[in-house]
């Protein structure tokens, strides 16, 4: 058992498969707690619609949270047509709805291919940044927009994989600061038939994959003995960041 009266020291990272409706700070903050380590933080945010691969920093690998942030990162996701949403995922209220019996999973692949290579995305509303100090996500809450500049990010690949009635699959891979809600909010609207993020899961972020993952319930089963022979070392984890996905990976 983890004795709770003393703080375990571990310095590296721990590959999480954080489940849906958790935030990336409740994995942190479960970490921390259950394993008693002082410092524990992530590299990449994932929304708490999304499930996946959720890079965890302990102790001194805190340090090393923007190279560790700063690689391209794949996922496989499943987006709505028909329906927009204020947070552009399943999750917000949903503020508009569109005819989409017409858009064939073709029509949908044309209009990806505009939306690949380097583009400017307006981030949401829906965010975690800050708008004069001010979280973004806590002015939506108060029934405010306010104007928020385009930013330039890498969609290396929007591969759509197949069409089930109204929910699209694909798989994306992006650089970082990409918002795939965005991406398929604009998406939508582009094609005309409104689309919203259904279903996302993270599966690479840099060299690291999602079969390195470890689940939130296994980490309650754990020893702190166990934890350790999960954990990347400090030494070798900067060497998993990267600006773009490894050949032959």
């Amino acid at each position: 058992m983890v004795n709770l009266s003393e703080e375990f020291k571990l310095d590296g990272v721990l590959i999480v498969d954080k489940p849906p409706d958790w935030t990336s700070h409740d994995v942190c903050a479960f970490i921390r707690k259950r394993f008693h380590i002082k410092k524990v933080g992530h590299a990449g945010t994932l929304d708490p619609l999304a499930t996946g691969l959720l890079v965890v920093l302990l102790g001194k690998a805190t340090k090393h949270s923007i190279e560790l942030s700063s690689c391209d990162k794949e996922y496989l996701g499943v987006m709505e047509l028909g329906v927009e949403t204020d947070s552009h995922d399943r999750q917000g209220n949903v503020v508009a709805r569109a005819a989409w019996e017409h858009v064939t999973v073709d029509v949908i692949r044309n209009k990806a291919r505009e939306f690949t290579g380097e583009i400017i995305q307006v981030p949401p509303m829906v965010s975690a940044l800050k708008h004069k100090g001010v979280r973004l996500y806590k002015l939506a809450r108060q029934g405010k927009t306010v104007p928020r500049e385009g930013r330039k990010v890498i969609i290396h690949e929007l591969k759509i994989e197949s069409q089930d009635g109204a929910l699209v699959h694909f798989f994306a891979r992006v650089s970082k600061g990409t918002y795939l809600r965005t991406l398929i909010n604009d998406l939508g609207k582009a094609m005309g038939c409104l689309a919203s993020l259904f279903q996302l899961r993270r599966i690479r972020s840099g060299n690291f994959v999602l079969q390195d993952s470890v689940t939130v319930e296994s980490l309650r089963q754990f020893s702190p003995a166990e934890l350790r022979d999960k954990v990347f070392p400090l030494h070798s984890v900067v060497s998993y960041a990267n600006s773009h996905r490894p050949q032959g990976l």
